[in-house]
């Protein structure tokens, strides 16, 4: 979410009262907004203030002929504001922003951030329905098939892997390891994707984490192999490519089922590795591969570790009351749909993490908040979602969750 951005074409600069983004209730929440000097913005801005991503509170316009003019809003319950700028009528848009705010500014600000409760209440046979789940899984034999290759890293290990899943299905994935290590000495790191239609996972998504001393594990979150050439992936049926929407009406039915169970399986094959150290088990994941971590996170107690990065799936029943849809964007409205989504939303998850965690998000606190072990948070101030930012704007996700991973892997403790 952004706080602050400089347009390069027309040199406006949008400067927020608090540099972090968090604000207390009630407090003025701003942004100084000015043009460069010897440069002009000739006619008005017009501006929309939204509620937690949704419910517009206010609006206004920008005269920027003296070169200055102010943002200023407020909150008096705890949550989040989005301010959406839009250039004058006629003009081609601000020309220095990301991809997705061609033609416009998104600001963004927390109140009272760590007061952010979840939008309803997790379903009383929640975990009664994943310790049913799990059972069914465990009754599966792993079945697992090894297949090496080449690893292209001097000193280190590579196989795709093949395990037997509920339904039939498989968890297909990749691993990689350090060469020659010795018995009960590596951490363990489980990688999980993000959303996307099906595609082949690349080799060095675990071969330089290998290199780093990890035995390393990226699974696919479909039920495909993960090293096919490109032209299998798009030869998939349409279906598989909205997968999203598979089964939303029913628990029993839902796509993420197999998903996070898949997920889980993975979890519990490495763990159960002569080469695992027993004491490192962390889980990773980007977008819907965060979404698959708090899952993960959340059934395993194996699970030491778990680093979320801009994690979708949050809080999937916020439309109901008032926030804007994460990804999968179910039409929760629908009573079937909403009932179903409980049983997948990383929110009724995150009260059964005891792992440490590190979240990067664009202010997704209601998620964060629930999470009951040592946890540190990664406000992404500056950033649109990870496929849309700037190498500038992930730094503060690069910095922490390498830091994180390193000290992981020397065994040491947050």
């Amino acid at each position: 979410m952004l706080t602050a951005l400089l347009i390069v074409a027309q040199q406006v600069t949008f400067t927020p009262y608090h540099a972090n983004g968090i604000y207390e209730l009630r407090e003025r929440v701003g942004w100084n907004v000015a043009v460069a000097p010897g440069q002009t913005a000739a006619g008005r801005y017009t501006y929309a203030v939204k509620r937690d991503g949704l419910a517009v509170i206010g609006s206004g316009t920008l005269d920027l002929s003296s070169g200055h003019a102010t943002i200023v809003t407020a909150l008096d319950q705890p949550g989040m504001l989005l301010v959406e700028v839009r250039p004058p009528a006629g003009t081609t848009g601000f020309h220095g922003a990301s991809k997705s705010e061609v033609g416009r500014v998104l600001l963004g600000a927390a109140v009272a951030p760590r007061r952010i409760r979840p939008s309803d209440r997790r379903p009383p046979d929640f975990d009664a329905f994943w310790a049913a789940e799990l059972r069914r899984l465990d009754s599966i034999p792993l079945d697992t098939v090894l297949t090496p290759g080449e690893s292209g890293r001097p000193g280190v290990e590579f196989f795709t892997i093949r395990m037997s899943n509920v339904g039939g299905a498989h968890v297909y994935g990749q691993l990689a390891r350090p060469s020659g290590a010795a018995p009960g000495t590596l951490p363990a790191l489980l990688i999980l994707q993000w959303a996307s239609p099906p595609y082949p996972l690349e080799r060095e998504w675990v071969t330089e984490y290998a290199a780093r001393g990890w035995l390393a594990l990226d699974v696919e979150p479909h039920d495909v192999p993960a090293d096919m050439p490109q032209a299998f992936y798009d030869a998939l049926p349409q279906l598989i490519k909205n997968y999203r929407l598979i089964g939303r009406t029913s628990r029993d039915e839902s796509y993420f089922l197999p998903m996070y169970l898949g997920d889980y399986r993975a979890a519990e094959y490495l763990a159960s590795r002569a080469d695992w150290n027993g004491k490192t088990l962390v889980v990773m994941g980007t977008s819907m591969g965060g979404q698959q971590g708090f899952a993960v996170a959340g059934l395993d107690t194996l699970v030491t570790a778990l680093i979320a990065h801009v994690p979708a799936g949050c809080d999937l029943l916020g439309p109901l009351h008032g926030r804007a849809a994460p990804y999968p964007n179910w039409d929760v409205e629908r009573p079937e749909v909403g009932r179903t989504a409980a049983y997948f939303d990383a929110v009724n998850f995150a009260p059964r993490i005891r792992a440490r965690a590190l979240v990067s998000m664009g202010f997704i606190w209601a998620v964060f908040n629930q999470l009951p072990g040592p946890k540190e948070a990664v406000p992404m101030v500056e950033s649109p979602h990870n496929h849309l930012a700037t190498p500038r704007e992930m730094l503060p996700y690069e910095e922490r969750s390498t830091a994180w991973l390193d000290e992981l892997a020397r065994g040491a403790h947050r």
